[in-house]
């Protein structure tokens, strides 16, 4: 019996193309942030497409940080920004706490892998730096206020001392992502003072340099969120 032809793939749009000649003409000619790009008409001539096409490929690497538009200078090479990625984060997951609690577990196994080395390299300055920290929790648990600042800054410098850039991009956009998406500072949770104990019991396992409870710390506080997670998720209704 004959195969069935094969149905034919749609080829990218003429801007998608031109996106990634933009790209390749970057990387080819190791253009750095700042580098100007040839003007839309010279584009165009040497791509053998209409100007349309290369703003529309413009516009597109603008949205994703690639390149900026200078009003009556031209455009650039940007200097790379984690921003657009966690805007867009940010918004694809915020129709989902279970896409949200998936986000949320890979931050936990990232920090939990991690905090040993914390344990071990970090300074006593910055140990007494998490214990201000969890003492300004304190007070404005106390006082039944949110705290998400000092909940950014205090994952912040667990693990500052290893001097991973990396990984404070990363755990800024985990951070971000999830409240921004979850709107977690608004969902039903347990009383601001038992997330204050969290930190606490994390800031007291790393000053104590416990690496073992360090780790068990860490693991509990992200088990909590899930749970808050868990009871605000709205129920699956099975389909009749």
């Amino acid at each position: 019996m004959a195969k069935p032809i094969k149905p034919l793939e749609r080829p990218p749009l003429l801007h998608v193309s031109v996106q990634e000649s933009l790209r390749s003409y970057i990387e080819d000619n190791d253009l750095t942030a700042g580098a100007a790009l040839p003007p839309e008409t010279f584009l165009a001539q040497q791509l053998g497409v209409g100007r349309n096409s290369v703003r529309e490929a413009i516009k597109a690497l603008e949205s994703v940080g690639i390149l900026e538009t200078r009003r009556g200078i031209g455009v650039f090479v940007k200097e790379f920004s984690f921003e657009p990625l966690l805007d867009n984060l940010a918004y694809g997951l915020q129709a989902s706490l279970r896409d949200v609690e998936e986000l949320l577990e890979i931050r936990r196994v990232l920090e939990t892998g991690l905090i040993d080395k914390t344990i071990e390299m970090i300074s006593d300055d910055d140990v007494a730096e998490l214990r201000r920290l969890t003492d300004r929790m304190r007070q404005r648990a106390e006082r039944g206020e949110s705290f998400a600042e000092e909940d950014q800054q205090f994952h912040q410098l667990l693990f500052r001392c290893q001097n991973n850039k990396m990984l404070s991009a990363l755990i800024d956009i985990f951070w971000s992502a999830f409240y921004k998406a979850s709107g977690f500072a608004n969902l039903a949770s347990p009383t601001p003072l038992a997330t204050w104990q969290d930190h606490h019991e994390i800031a007291e396992a790393v000053a104590a340099r416990d690496v073992e409870a360090g780790r068990k710390r860490l693991s509990a506080h992200y088990s909590g969120i899930r749970k808050v997670i868990a009871i605000n998720r709205p129920e699956e209704v099975d389909p009749v």
